[in-house]
């Protein structure tokens, strides 16, 4: 039997296309070992024949470009192409393909955003529905064939049908002499269908009743064959949507008409693999965003919980958004105290977080003083306008033992449990043993305890069912289990509605976590991650969190990143990579900094001493290096506290320079030593926070930091300290500046940050199927865009903080399309406490984002100004608009809070910053609130987003 390749593409000299695949002449799934095809030049086609056995199989394959000249490979989007083949149905084959670009925007279509939610398949479409499509309609007047070349309009009305077409299932070999139509096009309704149309009678005739219903079996594939009644003559045709209750086709796709080649050859079978649908427009959606703990319903126990995201989804259905965006959800229970409220420092970037179980769905409590005191807690805690951490998470943990010893043996004995525990045991099994060890020992650092433990031995066998203590154990397995369980009901139930869940990846991982615990190898642990200065920090981030070994990652192929994103697909359709910046490069602090002015990239190209002095044209280790301090700028720094500050904390070093003494030489010596200070003098803790600032201040007080063996990085915002300003000469400071920094900083790295990220990103990107979309805000590089477009994830656009460092402000319509428009964050004041920070910036954006020009602004973000904002970014070009749920109400008087202020999630400024917010108002107030429901379903339906 004959598999005929072939493939329309136009190469430049060194360039070739080559077919790799699952048959041995074809390299056997080895690149190098892959089919050669040939080219004809007449044609502009490349070309390949296979002979396969004359029997029935399967072949896997797909095409990669090879460029002779840099010896590099490019290999063709999608996954691999199936072919179902038998020689005694049809001995050859000719598969008529195209090549399928990387980087095409269509091409995120296909992501589970699109396939498992917003475009979801009935089941059975691909037999069930196509019966129904052929039944009989009331004749009209016959459909006009269009003309070859021009745009197709819609074909609406409905003649007698024909069954003259056959569904091809997605195991079906075809038949000799038959035409097979395949298609990616996941942009269908789940109500509708695909169809071909065309000038053959097969395809019946133009007539938009008598056209190929195609199957759906391989969705977002979709697949029909047919006979051609003329195949010695060209057959020009186009693909259209289906309504399978009316009959008839609704309209067709754009474009020049597609052609089938006339053949005199009525034996061969005939694949198209077609290239995507033609759209008129491209597909754009909106969505609300809100962390899982601000939600708040009468079901709840004074935190959002997994049920909750029922009735957000209901809400989203009623105004047209068709996605749900919430915060990291994984268990962050380090203390046991409100500083777990902090999303992104997960204990396991696995197991999830006890707060956001809804008891009840558990099983009801037999023990009626318990339940009664259950009931009390609940309208106690839900009263509160905040998320109260402790209280909410002691109720959560003392009901979560009573059901746990009320269900223990029949969860034990429950098959869903056991199936979840041998899926998911590579995880859970490590994470219920660290639980369990925190708390008996008191601590999630794992280095205090007791020596056996340090490392996660035998963690099987410490879990037993048949261990004394299993208890310890088995209430974590229990609860995670019903976690997962409430979770993924709450994701079935919006996909079901065509709603998108969107989860969040934090970029790093806690200290003290189950992870760090039973693979230190993965991270170093004597480093620290962050950010470095900017709007949100002017000293910088210091996330505390170990930065990643990327070279050991790489010798497993990323496993530790694969079987994240895997785990993560398991809840998610889109997934938001929290400070995607991490993969190209991250902002790493050594271990004794606590501010982040003292960090640097890594990885990166540190300067050598030599290329310092010959750039500069001196080099002094103890005056660019090491702090520089002078008596004025204690003066300057501790006003009338100098003389004091100087006897207790530094040393004269002659000529001028004073040293801070040796017990606080760095910023971690410093932060201990005044955390004693504050315990032994309490009332004086304000006082010794400013100090504390100075302190770090004057240890920042450096213009390199050493990278060791000679290297040096320049210290990030080096123009802004004293050190900077006092050098000895103009021509110093332009030297250091012009020719040092701003090469360091945005030019020395481009190439090699690109690099880095194309290494580490694309084994994360494509280890699921899920939408991806990366917050890339901040000092980002030049390669970014490009690499995150090359790999098909969105970019992020908060609009008062634009990536053009020339504009104030960024205007909505000028987002390119994959990518997320926004008009504030979690990290950020909401549209209203931002319009109060600074009234000559808001008479600004007024006047020039607004049009309002020469109006004054209205003080307070009224309902009608928060309208203008939101109408802008919903008429972006950008895929998705995402709001914060605080930005929609802001449009209603009656609903939004009264205080705006309220309403900001995170500080990023504020390390210690309770992470309490709670949306005022319960979810079936919202759900229930037509008067605001309809005119934003209306907003949404008006931009076409709906």
């Amino acid at each position: 039997m004959i598999l005929r390749f072939s493939l329309p593409y136009r190469t430049v000299l060194g360039q070739r296309l080559a077919v790799c695949g699952s048959h041995p002449d074809l390299g056997a799934w080895q690149p190098a070992a892959a089919a050669n095809m040939h080219y004809d030049e007449a044609t502009t086609c490349w070309s390949l024949e296979l002979t396969v056995p004359d029997t029935a199989g399967e072949l896997t394959y797909k095409y990669v470009l090879r460029d002779d000249r840099t010896g590099g490979e490019q290999w063709e989007f999608g996954p691999n192409r199936r072919i179902a083949y038998d020689a005694a149905r049809t001995e050859r084959m000719h598969l008529a393909d195209y090549w399928r670009a990387p980087m095409l925007p269509e091409n995120e279509l296909q992501t589970a955003a699109f396939t498992k939610a917003l475009f979801r398949r009935p089941t059975g479409y691909g037999s069930t529905k196509a019966a129904v499509a052929v039944a009989p309609a009331t004749p009209t007047k016959k459909a006009k064939a269009p003309a070859k070349g021009k745009a197709t309009k819609a074909i609406t009305e409905a003649v007698e049908p024909s069954i003259s077409h056959q569904l091809l299932g997605a195991n079906a070999a075809p038949a000799a002499g038959e035409t097979v139509f395949r298609i990616v096009a996941p942009r269908v309704a789940p109500q509708h269908g695909l169809c071909v149309l065309g000038s053959d009678p097969a395809l019946g005739a133009w007539d938009n009743t008598k056209g190929l219903v195609l199957s759906d079996d391989e969705y977002p594939t979709w697949s029909g064959a047919v006979t051609l009644q003329n195949p010695g003559e060209d057959c020009l045709y186009k693909y259209a949507m289906w309504d399978p209750a009316a009959g008839h086709a609704l309209d067709m796709e754009g474009g020049e008409n597609r052609v089938i080649p006339a053949t005199q050859d009525r034996t061969a079978t005939r694949v198209f693999n077609d290239e995507a649908y033609q759209y008129f427009d491209a597909w754009r959606g909106a969505g609300v965003a809100l962390p899982v703990f601000a939600m708040r319903s009468a079901q709840g126990l004074g935190v959002g919980e997994f049920a909750d995201l029922r009735l957000l989804t209901d809400w989203a259905v009623k105004t047209g958004l068709k996605l749900v965006q919430i915060l990291p959800i994984n268990d962050t229970t380090a203390t046991h105290t409100w500083v777990d409220s902090y999303p992104y420092a997960a204990i396991s970037v696995f197991a999830l977080h006890p707060q956001f179980i809804h008891l009840e769905g558990i099983a009801a409590l037999k023990d009626k003083k318990a339940a009664k005191e259950l009931a009390e807690l609940k309208t106690e805690l839900n009263a509160k306008d905040f998320v109260d951490y402790e209280p909410v998470m002691n109720a959560k943990w003392k009901f979560l033992r009573l059901l746990y010893k009320q269900e223990k043996a029949a969860f034990l004995a429950d098959p869903e449990y056991r199936e979840f525990y041998a899926s998911q045991a590579s995880w859970l099994v490590p994470y219920a043993a660290f639980s369990a060890l925190r708390d008996r020992f008191g601590t999630a650092d794992f280095q205090q305890w007791p020596e056996e433990f340090r490392t996660p031995a035998n963690v099987t066998a410490l879990t037993a069912e048949t261990a004394a203590d299993y208890d310890d154990y088995g209430l974590f397995f229990f609860t995670q289990f019903h976690l997962d369980k409430q979770l993924r009901a709450a994701v079935t139930y919006a996909r079901s509605r065509g709603v998108v869940l969107k989860g969040d990846l934090p970029i790093g991982i806690y200290r003290h976590s189950v992870d760090a615990w039973t693979q230190p190898e993965l991270y170093h642990m004597n480093a620290q991650a962050g950010a470095p200065p900017d709007d949100f920090s002017t000293t910088g981030q210091n996330w505390r969190f170990p930065t990643y070994n990327w070279q050991r990652m790489a010798e497993d192929g990323y496993s530790w990143w694969k079987q994240r994103m895997g785990h993560l697909a398991r809840y998610f359709d889109t997934l938001r990579i929290d400070h995607i910046l991490g993969f190209f490069r991250i902002w790493e602090m050594p271990i004794e900094s606590v501010e982040g002015l003292l960090g640097h990239f890594s990885p990166a190209l540190p300067l050598h001493r030599h290329e310092i002095e010959r750039r500069l044209g001196w080099f002094d280790y103890s005056r660019l290096c090491e702090p520089y301090i002078r008596w004025h700028m204690l003066q300057d720094i501790f006003q009338g506290e100098a003389q004091n500050v100087f006897d207790e904390y530094m040393d004269d070093a002659s000529y001028g320079r004073i040293h801070l003494k040796e017990h606080i030489g760095d910023q971690r010596k410093i932060e201990a030593y005044i955390a004693q200070k504050v315990a032994d003098y309490p009332e004086h803790a304000e006082y010794f926070a400013w100090l504390q600032k100075g302190l770090f201040a004057l240890v920042n007080e450096v213009l390199f930091v050493p990278a060791g063996n000679d290297f040096y990085h320049p210290r990030i915002t080096l123009n802004k300290s004293y050190s900077f300003r006092e050098l000895d000469s103009d021509e110093d400071r332009r030297r250091l500046y012009d020719d040092i920094y701003i090469d360091f900083f945005f030019r020395r790295h481009e190439e090699f940050w690109r690099q880095q990220g194309l290494t580490k990103l694309p084994p994360v990107r494509y280890a699921t199927d899920m939408l991806i979309c990366g917050e890339d805000l901040g000092m980002v590089p030049a390669s970014v865009p490009g690499v995150m477009k090359q790999l098909g994830i969105l970019g992020l656009n908060v609009q008062r903080m634009p990536s053009n460092p020339a504009v104030e402000f960024s205007h909505p319509n000028e987002a390119a399309y994959l990518s997320v428009v926004t008009p504030s964050s979690h990290d950020t004041s909401t549209i209203r406490g931002w319009w109060e920070e600074d009234r000559v910036r808001t008479q600004r954006f007024f006047e020039t984002i607004l049009g309002h020009w020469r109006e004054v602004a209205p003080f307070y973000c009224e309902p009608w100004v928060a309208r203008e904002i939101l109408v802008q970014h919903l008429h972006s070009p950008a895929m998705w608009a995402i709001f914060p749920l605080q930005d929609l109400l802001a449009m209603d008087n009656h609903l939004r809070r009264a205080n705006p202020h309220d309403e900001q999630i995170n500080v990023p400024s504020n390390p210690t910053h309770f992470w309490k917010y709670r949306l005022h108002l319960p979810l079936e107030e919202l759900v229930d609130a037509v008067g605001f429901n309809e005119p934003l379903h209306g907003l949404v339906v008006a931009s076409g987003r709906a």
